[in-house]
């Protein structure tokens, strides 16, 4: 009778034992799974059209803050969207920051971003560059300009239409609307707000304007002298290449010029989302505002300071409406190209 006794707690022990072992082993396989989506989530990639230093820059500091790990890949608008749309059946990116707010535009219209209303610091960053349903945020601009080699030139241009005169024959050059996102809003925003644009931009063709590649190959033209000046330099391109001892300097003409917004949006198919909610906050945050200014950009938030730079409010602009813009910059494309051709 005891045998049978002892041997009962025995398999009652036992029985228990297996029980513990089995609610053990489950919490551990739970605890495990939410540790890797905890991991999972602290990774975050990002596709940026630049520029490479404040990219970088954003990444490093945005990781030492976060924890949040960020695989970057950089490129121009166009090389971005072609990847989206090449990824569009296995999408890879939470982040995307364009040069352009009209691709941004059209990335909500085509239904590809999600909206991210609670931004913090949303209330700072320039409305006119952002969209009032939180699908993006034009966390920074830069304005385009006449971007000129300092030692080839005896007389700097004021104005659009100076590039008309024979001093300028076969001098000049425009980045590539087709591999520029900013060239493309430059094109849009200077015909949409200016009557004689596209007469300038016929007696630019006479007098010997080159489409020269994107905007880091039309400004490399003017700083070795190869061409004496960039129509729809991008500023911050010039101001960097000066502050390094290149004989480059940029001007904005008097009848006005075009200021391109950049913008950061999260993906609508975007796998983590809190962090890259996180990034976008960071991007806003005055910590990364200051980053902004530190590269010669124009912050969105008009509040931080810039250096060795024209504020925003010192550049004559034209009146530009981005939204619904990408369907008519195209063409306005397909006009340049045609002059062009």
């Amino acid at each position: 009778m005891k045998k049978r006794h002892f041997k009962f707690w025995a398999t009652a022990g036992i029985l228990l034992a297996l029980a513990l072992a089995g609610c053990g082993n489950k919490e551990a396989k739970e605890t495990n799974e939410a540790s890797a989506k905890t991991q999972e989530e602290k990774v975050l990639t990002v596709y940026s059209a630049g520029p490479d230093g404040l990219a970088a820059n954003i990444q490093q500091a945005f990781e030492e803050k976060t924890g949040i790990k960020v695989e970057m890949f950089q490129g121009t608008t166009g090389k971005i969207l072609s990847r989206l749309e090449a990824e569009k059946n296995n999408p890879v990116a939470d982040i995307v920051v364009l040069a352009s707010v009209a691709s941004m535009d059209g990335l909500k219209a085509t239904d590809q971003l999600q909206s991210y209303e609670a931004a913090k610091n949303k209330d700072k960053i320039n409305s006119d560059w952002s969209d009032q349903d939180g699908y993006f945020y034009g966390y920074s601009a830069s304005a385009l300009g006449i971007a000129y080699n300092t030692k080839n030139t005896t007389q700097a241009p004021t104005d659009w239409s100076d590039l008309a005169k024979a001093d300028w024959q076969n001098k000049m050059n425009i980045p590539d609307p087709s591999l520029s996102g900013s060239a493309v809003d430059f094109l849009f925003g200077y015909t949409a707000a200016e009557k004689t644009a596209w007469s300038t931009i016929d007696s630019w063709k006479k007098n010997g304007l080159q489409v020269n590649g994107a905007n880091k190959e039309a400004l490399d033209a003017v700083i070795t002298g190869e061409k004496n000046a960039t129509i729809a330099g991008v500023d911050y391109m010039a101001y960097k290449a000066k502050a390094d001892g290149e004989p480059v300097e940029i001007i904005y003409p008097t009848s006005g010029t075009v200021v391109s917004p950049r913008a950061v949006g999260i993906l609508k198919d975007a796998q983590h989302v809190e962090s890259a909610q996180a990034y976008v906050d960071f991007l806003l945050s005055d910590e990364g505002q200051k980053l902004v200014a530190d590269a010669y950009l124009l912050p969105g938030n008009k509040d931080i300071a810039v250096k060795n730079r024209a504020a925003l409010d010192e550049i004559p602009q034209l009146t530009v409406d981005w939204m619904g813009a990408e369907a008519k910059q195209l063409e306005v494309l397909t006009k340049f190209t045609d002059i062009f051709r």
